[in-house]
């Protein structure tokens, strides 16, 4: 948090970090998106850390119900466990490996591979819906619909049936990790299969951390 001077004005100190924040952020538009394996359930603090040097984080959250003896409580829990999403130079990603909590860069092998912005994007409409969502089995074969509806309009994915109810599952290829969000069925068309081939290497089964680079 910023020093204050008389309620308001920031030292000298703490408007030169901001700046020399915001420029960072504005070089990092042109860098791409790589998934971080964190620490279990330090998922918020790690992000906030990278925050705090002036990278771009992107933590997607949903919100679960938890039963106690005695009440139920409202809790947002990471879609994506253990994982989250930060914009950064590759070249420069010492000081990434270097923020307690940051474990290893996903990719396959020795390569980091970084995360399809399209697929970002659309977890990010899924959140700002504020429709009932929630993690889901990795999913990459079914029916392909797009959403015609509201702020989810051209928004794609695999439709199921479950318990009753359609959801649209979301998937992150590099995680192999999918998401679900309830819809109702007048709001989907099917859509034709032209995806390319995933970007992972040929029989993996699972995201390959890029070891201490």
């Amino acid at each position: 948090m910023a020093t204050s001077i008389r309620g308001s004005r920031l030292s000298g100190r703490d408007q030169r970090l901001n700046l020399l924040r915001d420029s960072q952020r504005k070089a990092q538009g042109s860098f791409p998106w790589f998934a971080l394996r964190v620490r279990s359930r330090r998922e918020t603090m790690t992000a906030a850390q990278l925050e705090g040097q002036g990278f771009e984080c992107f933590l997607p959250l949903y919100k679960s119900i938890r039963r106690w003896s005695d009440r139920l409580k409202e809790l947002e829990q990471p879609l994506f466990p253990g994982y989250l999403f930060c914009r950064f130079d590759f070249q420069n990603r010492r000081p990434i490996l270097m923020t307690p909590g940051v474990q290893q860069i996903v990719g396959v092998g020795r390569t980091a591979i970084p995360v399809e912005e399209s697929e970002l994007e659309s977890i990010r409409k899924v959140l700002a819906s504020e429709l009932p969502n929630h993690p889901w089995p990795y999913l990459q074969i079914g029916e392909r619909v797009r959403v015609n509806y509201g702020s989810l309009n051209n928004l794609e994915g695999i439709l199921i049936n479950f318990k009753g109810s359609h959801r649209i599952v979301l998937s992150v290829t590099l995680l192999q990790r999918s998401v679900a969000m309830e819809i109702d069925l007048a709001w989907v068309t099917p859509v034709q299969e032209t995806r390319t081939t995933p970007r992972l290497l040929h029989g993996s089964t699972a995201p390959i951390p890029v070891l201490g680079q």
